[in-house]
């Protein structure tokens, strides 16, 4: 498709430059925007809208409260190879709040902002901002596929500035990444504001340190993504992270399942800190979130694919000084069917129905001591999911 573009653009060249003929002679030194001798770049640059557009219908504890129609993720992409040995990537979310950020100097809309230089055979060095390799395979899928995030990935900050050294083994079903990059995309400050525990300061070194190995066995029907991250937060108050991501497929099947672990001096997710806040006015320390997620995908017929997502994720507040306390404080489940219908043989464009179930059980202790009450959400979907090359 490319190269038709290509050869269709240089066909037509010669007429756009007769009908500008009169300009040329008034300014001799115009010339085209995009130059003869770059065109045979734009055979290596995709350029791809990530859409998925959907009338919305939302329920609280089983009692409907509104439904509209809503762009619930527009992320313009560009990518590719400007170099035999450089290729870089560019996405920016437009469904997310462009507000200017005060530590890399970047919107936070923008989730990916990057070049990748290969600097040896099978070894890859990536510099600027891009997606915190942590986070198993539901951080990796493409968020238009996904309706709904578990807790950890869904409030922690997934795209960060840094810095990314990569090495694969010669039989490719090894790679390793080290990342070294910023641990927030605020200011302390910013992050916290008054609810900062006493005692506690601000680092000078924001930083975070994530080694991850993705594996591929038994001819790529099984795949692993595991991960461990260090999270230096504020002085003396750091954050550790494990993530262990499995990918199994088989014929028609496709299975993922992901679990995570975070261990936080200070509650970086603030879920602990909102649900004690009535009684305890400073975020919380020495908290903890385990978790799991599972998306079972299959296709019934070449043009339908049935997916079931079931998580859950339990929070803890280790730190609690009450001698009487119960260190886990809820447990929230999601369920999500969805069915997916793609007309199109040559075009990656699927319409879908998709029911979010979300559950919080708060244990006793919770709600004894913090007023905390169960309760349900819901929202039902119909709408497309598209990645559109355009380019």
């Amino acid at each position: 498709m490319k190269n038709h573009f290509i050869y269709w653009m240089l066909i037509f060249m010669p007429f756009f430059s007769f009908g500008q003929n009169g300009i040329q002679k008034e300014n001799p030194a115009a010339a085209p925007l995009i130059p003869t001798s770059k065109f045979s770049l734009l055979k290596n640059v995709d350029v791809i809208f990530n859409t998925r557009l959907a009338f919305d219908n939302y329920f609280v504890d089983n009692e409907h409260v509104n439904s509209l129609f809503s762009v619930n993720q527009f992320r313009f992409e560009v990518k590719g190879k400007i170099h035999d040995k450089v290729f870089f990537r560019f996405r920016n979310r437009y469904t997310k709040i462009a507000d200017p950020n005060t530590v890399d100097n970047m919107s936070r809309s923008v989730d990916m902002a990057y070049l990748t230089i290969d600097v040896a055979p099978q070894t890859e060095l990536s510099l600027g901002k891009m997606i915190g390799d942590w986070g198993g395979y539901e951080l990796l899928t493409n968020p238009i596929e996904i309706l709904s995030y578990n807790t950890i990935n869904n409030y922690s900050e997934n795209f960060i500035v840094g810095a990314s050294l990569s090495y694969a083994l010669l039989d490719h079903k090894n790679k390793f990444n080290l990342q070294l990059l910023n641990s927030r995309t605020k200011t302390f400050q910013e992050q916290y504001g008054a609810s900062v525990p006493p005692g506690i300061t601000a680092t000078e070194t924001p930083l975070a340190a994530v080694g991850n190995w993705k594996g591929s066995f038994f001819e790529g029907k099984l795949e692993t993504t595991y991960s461990y991250g260090y999270f230096m937060d504020a002085e003396n108050t750091n954050r550790s992270l494990i993530s262990l991501g499995n990918k199994f497929k088989n014929n028609k099947w496709l299975l993922y399942y992901d679990f995570q672990y975070s261990k936080e001096d200070l509650d970086q997710k603030c879920v602990v800190s909102n649900i004690i806040k009535s009684k305890h006015p400073y975020a919380a320390e020495d908290v903890s979130y385990i978790e799991n997620w599972i998306r079972l995908e299959y296709q019934i017929q070449p043009k339908i694919n049935l997916l079931l997502t079931v998580m859950n994720s339990n929070a803890y507040w280790n730190g609690n000084p009450d001698p009487n306390k119960m260190d886990r404080l809820l447990t929230s489940y999601g369920i999500i069917p969805t069915v997916e219908y793609s007309p199109f043989v040559d075009l990656n464009m699927k319409f879908f129905v998709g029911y979010v179930f979300k559950k919080n059980d708060y244990s006793a202790y919770a709600q004894n001591n913090f007023n905390a009450t169960d309760g349900t959400t819901g929202q039902l979907s119909f709408g497309v999911i598209a990645p559109l090359l355009v380019l």
